[in-house]
């Protein structure tokens, strides 16, 4: 068996949870192999609502098992708030949840130092969600971080001390004060003592053993492909591999392992936070979207910049991540609209290119090929012919274009809002 892959194309929030959850019942094994509580994977089902920030999507499906995959950064309060959500509507978690030993923990003063990061920076900050996800990735890439494995042994509150006052050192260098310790570490704790009712497994070992079972597995991953580390833009981008190749460092599976990859894409664009947007909209039509899809992040609440679809991008996008199949949410969205646009060039320094900029102060200016609107209500559509032509010529356009086929389309946040073709 291979792992098929499921991650977003853009700069995040494309509904990355919704489609793990339709597609999940195919599966007998979903597996986060990336990023932390600076997700916010949305899932609606049965008139009910849950965000998700660092279990996998597939949590809420009878008989799979989630991972937590050795490439996520887990806060163990965050991961405890969010258990006590779920264990209502999934009394079965703790059989069905695993977590690799590997995975590094978020500590109480990477949150803080987070914050301090971001104020030295002044006006140059790239938007963090504060989460502590970039300063806990730095301690695993220096090799000082706190995983979870080190939770079972006996020296684990003086690494977790030692880490503590290092962090400390750092914080006071940034002459950074507004913080209370104390805040975070009491529900720190007590979210290690909650880490401990779950199964801790060499996530490495038990995926390939499972796949050596013909067991079927689906990665998912967090953010979206423009914001990884070395190919998003960078330096506004987060601190892991978001692209389909983080899925094996992630997991610890062979290239050879990744079978299906699927690729989630919105109609239009959406960016949280800083840095270079080519298709942002600053007028009456950025707003109209920003409120028609109902754009605030999931984690941070914060309002989403908004613009029209980037098809350079997208091609970038589907490239680097060997895109199999597409999947393109939010179209009821642009129900309303007289008119769509895509952007299908850049113009940079006076010349056209269809090349991502290397530097994020390059300016590219898009250049649009307009579609005739819908100007139809499609959350009620079942099935493909009942979606109105005027979609499905802007669905086969982007085919085209990126040369990938779209196989599923959005019309609504619940599961059953969901098309095949």
């Amino acid at each position: 068996m291979k792992i098929d892959v499921l991650l977003g194309l853009q700069w995040g929030d494309e509904g990355k949870g919704k489609i793990v959850d339709v597609l999940a019942p195919k599966y007998d094994i979903v597996t986060r192999f990336q990023g932390g509580p600076n997700a916010g994977h949305t899932l609606e089902f049965s008139g009910k609502k849950f965000v998700l920030h660092t279990i996998p999507s597939g949590i809420f499906t009878d008989g799979a098992i989630n991972i937590i995959g050795n490439g996520v950064v887990l806060d163990p309060k965050i991961f405890k708030d969010e258990i006590e959500v779920i264990n209502a509507q999934n009394p079965e978690l703790k059989n069905c949840l695993k977590i690799a030993k590997r995975a590094n923990l978020i500590l109480p003063t990477h949150r803080i130092l987070d914050a301090a990061n971001e104020a030295a920076k002044g006006k140059s900050k790239i938007g963090s969600t504060l989460k502590g996800i970039g300063p806990t990735y730095t301690d695993k890439i220096s090799r000082n971080g706190l995983r979870i494995g080190d939770i079972l042994l006996p020296n684990f509150k003086e690494k977790f001390d030692a880490l503590t006052q290092r962090h400390l050192r750092e914080i006071a260098s940034l002459g950074f004060t507004d913080f209370s310790l104390e805040e975070f570490t009491k529900g720190w704790f007590e979210g290690i003592e909650c880490l401990k009712q779950f199964e801790f497994i060499d996530s490495e070992m038990y995926v390939n053993e499972k796949l050596q079972e013909n067991k079927s597995v689906l990665a998912e991953g967090a953010q979206g492909t423009m914001l990884d580390i070395d190919f998003g833009t960078y330096p506004f981008v987060t601190s892991s591999n978001t692209i389909c190749a983080g899925a094996c460092t992630g997991m610890g599976v062979a290239p050879q392992k990744i079978g299906e990859v699927f690729g989630i894409f919105k109609a239009y664009c959406t960016r949280v936070g800083a840095g270079p947007y080519p298709t942002e909209l600053f007028d009456e039509t950025g707003d109209k979207l920003c409120q028609l899809g109902h754009e605030f992040g999931a984690t941070t609440g914060r309002r989403r910049r908004t613009g029209w679809l980037d098809l350079v991008q997208l091609k970038y996008s589907c490239m680097i991540n060997g895109v199999t199949q597409l999947i393109c949410t939010k179209g009821d969205v642009l129900n309303d609209f007289d008119t769509i646009k895509a952007c299908v060039k850049y113009t940079i320094n006076g010349k056209e290119t269809m090349s991502m900029p290397f530097d994020a102060s390059e300016e590219a200016k898009p250049i649009y090929k307009e579609f005739k609107g819908w100007k139809c209500d499609i959350s009620n559509c079942k099935k493909e012919s009942d979606l109105p032509k005027e979609l499905m010529d802007y669905i086969k356009f982007i085919e085209e274009f990126v040369g990938v086929p779209v196989k599923m389309i959005s019309v609504g946040p619940d599961r059953e809002a969901t098309i095949m073709r």
